[in-house]
């Protein structure tokens, strides 16, 4: 029924998450029909949406590559357009692409108990259409492609230079000799900053307080040498693996001893600029991994101030004149250029509304189970990644878990199944925000769901538990009801 409207299974999204599941049903579900959803003209997600100067990834590529296709460039650290390309590749070989409905906006979906199956409707070139299908997954990320957030200036109105949002950097954007301001000191910060300052007269990061930096060489001489001597598919894996038990062990020292680990890394700063002051702009209030780390490759963020093409002043916006801002502390910038890299807006469900028979679904009321299924919602899988690690280490297991599914429900003659919460469980906390201070969380921690008190109602943020629960566990559990 390729050619009809109705399909076993409708992915949302061709980014990271939706090329993922495509792979894996096709691998995994060869007699299922699906179709893959994409509101924009390209694959890609993130890595085509952003174009700023320096876009690259914050993790390495042996965790940020899917499981199944090798990363096989030199650098671990890469930029957007390697990225991009590594994502087409994946499209091509497993003949994806004529699996995508290309600008095809999904405006709601709402599941039918009638006829057991999810009723999709989507704008096309100003038409809409009804899809269906029996099972959806969502892999639209978690935030706002059409708006960046920034926040509400004082006499923003009055600035007569250029303000750019990173999330809409202008295309062939001419910036040399240009005074800039970026606003923000987390990973787009750190990322845009080096770039910039190649060509502009001089960049300011201005920021409200310090974050994390973590200096990375962007290639890893231990995979580049088993790459020589060994299978790709081989050196891959043990590389991947290598750097997850890595990930994941930082991540257990930084919780477990934050005060060693702290000193550790701005000990370690220090090195890298010995004449700054450290302690006002480089020493943050809280400690690592209560917000991401960010990585640095190469060390090019510390580079690009010690050569004094870059500079950082740590003071909070008061408001903006026409010629620059001038800050609380008096002090006034003159910038040709500001860059609001103060972070993204998110959302649930890429902004598609959910419901049960016509009635909305607010996210914020349902309870997550094993972070990616919904109480009270039938057939419905969500790819959520790390927030500690690499998002696609998630979302590899997310998909063989959806197909897992999927085969179950076939094998025994179920039509659906939906997750319940048994009622020894209480809603405990929220999803995201537990561990996690980060201020983009924080602004949109009410339109998620919660967790629960026990597992499968918890995000454990931890991708070996994941591993082996998600890969091996049960299907059928106390907290899941198939009919």
């Amino acid at each position: 029924m390729e050619n009809s409207n109705h399909f076993n299974v409708i992915v949302i999204g061709a980014g990271i998450s939706g090329i993922g599941a495509g792979y894996y049903l096709k691998k995994n579900c060869p007699n299922k029909s699906f179709c893959i959803i994409e509101g924009r003209e390209n694959i890609g997600g993130t890595w085509d949406l952003f174009k700023y100067p320096g876009i690259r990834s914050d993790s390495d590529m042996f965790t940020l590559g899917y499981a199944f296709k090798p990363w096989k460039e030199q650098k671990t650290i890469a930029n957007g357009p390697s990225i991009l390309n590594y994502l087409e590749e994946t499209v091509e070989e497993n003949n994806l692409r004529e699996k995508i409905k290309f600008s095809h906006k999904v405006l709601s979906a709402n599941w039918n108990s009638g006829s057991q199956k999810w009723e999709v409707r989507a704008a096309h070139h100003e038409q809409e259409i009804l899809l269906t299908a029996n099972f959806l997954f969502m892999g639209t990320g978690y935030y706002n492609y059409d708006e960046g957030y920034t926040p509400d200036f004082n006499d923003l109105n009055k600035y007569e230079g250029k303000l750019i949002h990173p999330q809409k950097w202008p295309e062939d954007y001419d910036y040399t000799d240009k005074k800039m301001v970026v606003i923000g000191s987390g990973a787009t910060a750190a990322t845009i900053i080096p770039e910039l300052s190649k060509k502009a007269k001089h960049v300011t990061m201005l920021q409200r307080s310090p974050t994390y930096y973590f200096p990375s060489p962007d290639e890893d001489r231990f995979a580049n040498f088993l790459k020589k001597i060994l299978p790709s598919k081989m050196s891959y894996t043990v590389v991947r693996l290598r750097n997850v038990f890595f990930q994941q062990l930082l991540y257990r020292i930084c919780r477990s001893y934050p005060k060693y680990v702290k000193r550790k890394l701005i000990d370690g700063v220090k090195k890298l600029l010995p004449n700054h002051d450290i302690s006002k702009n480089f020493t943050p209030r809280y400690y690592p991994w209560e917000q991401r780390m960010c990585l640095i490759p190469n060390g090019d963020l510390f580079e690009s101030i010690r050569e004094n093409r870059a500079s950082v002043i740590t003071d909070q916006v008061d408001r903006f004149t026409s010629k620059g801002i001038t800050l609380k502390s008096g002090q006034n910038i003159e910038a040709d250029v500001v860059v609001t890299a103060t972070g993204l807006n998110l959302q649930s469900f890429g902004g598609v509304q959910v419901h049960i028979d016509g009635k909305l679904v607010e996210p914020s009321e349902t309870m997550t189970y094993k972070s990616m299924m919904f109480s009270g919602i039938p057939n419905f899988v969500n790819s959520f990644g790390y927030i500690n690690a690499s998002w696609t280490l998630k979302a590899d297991l997310t998909c063989e878990y959806a197909c897992r599914l999927i085969n179950y429900l076939d094998k025994n003659n179920y039509s659906h199944c939906v997750p319940r919460v048994p009622v020894d469980v209480k809603a405990e906390k929220d999803w995201l925000a537990t561990e996690f201070s980060s201020g983009y969380i924080h602004r949109a921690i009410h339109l998620f769901p919660q967790q629960g008190s026990r597992s499968p109602w918890v995000n454990t943020q931890n991708y070996f538990k994941d591993f082996f629960g998600i890969k091996f566990g049960r299907l059928n559990d106390d907290s899941i009801h198939f009919s």
